[in-house]
């Protein structure tokens, strides 16, 4: 009996000291942000729904997006044709990207974080990897073509802005394939940082200052992204002043190669081995190994085994049960 007055009072302190959005009581901490493990599984989560998406779907997504990169040429021409400051003239060039990013549609530069991840965890292979990219690519590059078309043989640009594209456009033409690989490798860091930033990030104003902020420095910098870069090529070859094989070769070959190893090595390897071993145990199940054996990974299976719940099952985890 002595002992229940003492219990009620311990019970109403602890009512007390719990808000009443469930946080802990006084003397706790709550943790406001992903810890690196937590945006890491995020990323797995994401990568999982879209190495099952078809090639159809990943196609038009990747098109979509590959035509959403003229905005930021159209609008970086415009108004660098408009100032002679470069600061002003690149206040807008994030616009296709921030586009991109919050619509969701795909990248190429983007996908050198979470489809990789996927296979670092040994739950998707390489050849789904490479599939991934491919497609993406295909579709950033037709949808860059279209727009570069447009701008080339259309009124959308005055005479002005027109010299000026053509102008920006060269810059990349006539630069050394070592200083596009290394510039390129630093955009490369930039985008696919974003990527790995944009799955800590809670709500949609963070999200966009963050993609703004980070974008805006390729402009800045004097950086190379492959999808622009491309868009710009195609557009001197679609006026008649420069040759698409060379440009391919000397240009934008270049860029690819340094987006790819700069997203890959600088951001995705680095973070991943930064996270810590507990992130293994969720892809084992009531004792079952989830991940690909090597062979698998290198080419036995086109996509891993999942582990990562949702609420709608594909062909491939049917397949798994």
């Amino acid at each position: 009996m002595d002992d229940e007055p003492g219990a009620d009072e311990e019970s109403l302190r602890d009512a007390v000291e719990r808000s009443r959005s469930g946080a802990p009581a006084v003397g706790e901490v709550v943790r406001d942000r992903f810890g690196t493990d937590e945006v890491f599984q995020r990323i797995i989560a994401a990568a999982d729904e879209e190495i099952d998406t078809g090639t159809r779907e990943l196609f038009f997504s990747s098109l979509a997006a590959g035509f959403a990169i003229t905005l930021t040429f159209l609008i970086y021409s415009s108004m660098t044709a408009k100032t002679d400051n470069p600061v002003l003239a690149a206040m807008l060039y994030p616009i296709g990207f921030i586009y991109i990013i919050l619509g969701g549609y795909q990248l190429y530069t983007e996908n050198t974080v979470p489809p990789v991840a996927l296979v670092l965890e040994r739950l998707a292979s390489l050849p789904a990897l490479f599939r991934t990219w491919v497609v993406v690519a295909v579709g950033n590059f037709a949808g860059g073509l279209f727009g570069a078309l447009i701008l080339a043989r259309t009124g959308v640009f005055s005479p002005e802005t027109a010299a000026v594209a053509v102008d920006i456009s060269r810059k990349g033409v006539e630069t050394g394939f070592f200083d596009l690989f290394f510039k390129a490798g630093f955009a490369g860091l930039i985008v696919a940082g974003v990527v790995w930033l944009d799955f800590a990030a809670r709500d949609t104003v963070s999200r966009f200052f963050l993609i703004y902020t980070a974008f805006l420095l390729i402009p800045l910098a004097d950086l190379f992204h492959v999808v622009v870069s491309f868009t710009e090529l195609m557009y001197l070859v679609f006026l008649g002043e420069a040759a698409l094989r060379s440009g391919l070769v000397g240009f934008v070959f270049p860029v690819l190669l340094g987006n790819t190893v700069g997203g890959v090595v600088l951001v995705t390897l680095v973070n991943y081995f930064q996270t810590t071993e507990r992130r293994v145990e969720s892809t084992r199940e009531d004792g079952v190994e989830r991940q690909l054996s090597l062979r698998e990974l290198v080419g036995g299976s086109s996509v891993g085994r999942t582990y990562v719940p949702t609420d709608k099952p594909t062909k491939r985890r049917r397949e798994n049960e």
